[in-house]
Formats: C-alpha cells, sequence, structure tokens
C-alpha cells in the first residue's frame, strides 16, 4: 500500500478548496441554496479525488455557515495508522459566510 505522504494531504486540501470555490465561488449566502452547496462541495471533491485513481477510500464534509457574529467549534479524532491515512480541514469564507470542509483518506 502507499503510504500516506505529503502529496497525498496537498490533494486532499487542493480538492477541497477547489470544491468550494466552483460550488460557492463569489455568491452572497442564501438559506435556500445551502443544501444544493454543500451537495455540490462534496460530490466535487469526491469526483477530483476518486480520479486521481490512488487505492484509497474518502469521507468529506461540509458545513455553511452565516456570518451573523454566532460561534462555531469542530473538532475531529481518528484512530488509524498514520503511515497510510491523513485528513485534511479547509475554512473558506466571503464577506457573508464560513464553509469549512474537512476530507478523510483512508487506504485500502
Amino acid at each position: 500500500m502507499d503510504d500516506f505522504q505529503s502529496g497525498e494531504e496537498v490533494a486532499l486540501w487542493v480538492s477541497a478548496l477547489q470544491s468550494v470555490e466552483g460550488a460557492i465561488g463569489g455568491n452572497a449566502y442564501q438559506h435556500s441554496r445551502v443544501n444544493q452547496w454543500t451537495t455540490n462541495v462534496v460530490e466535487q471533491c469526491l469526483s477530483q479525488l476518486t480520479k486521481l485513481g490512488k487505492p484509497f477510500k474518502y469521507i468529506v464534509t461540509c458545513v455553511i455557515m452565516q456570518k451573523n457574529g454566532a460561534g462555531l467549534q469542530t473538532a475531529s479524532s481518528c484512530f488509524w495508522d498514520n503511515t497510510t491515512d491523513g485528513s485534511c480541514t479547509v475554512r473558506w469564507e466571503n464577506k457573508s459566510m464560513y464553509c469549512i470542509v474537512s476530507v478523510f483518506g483512508l487506504a485500502i
């Protein structure tokens, strides 16, 4: 099996960031579009990662939150093999919202 090295971590991060930019871009927060945006981010990210052809299973989560002064705290913990598995979290924002995408890559 391939070791989960910095190249794979970069691929997770780039896929997550490109997915957010592609799905949301410069849009302002609209509650009615959040469901579609989160679905698009997750699907685009998974699509990009599977095209890499690496022997990994992927898990992608996406949270979109309006900027209104409310707090948000997230955390994750994983029990896995650090040499073959990895994760990244991307925090993206514009003037009206935050988008947090977490991507986990697990060796098959």
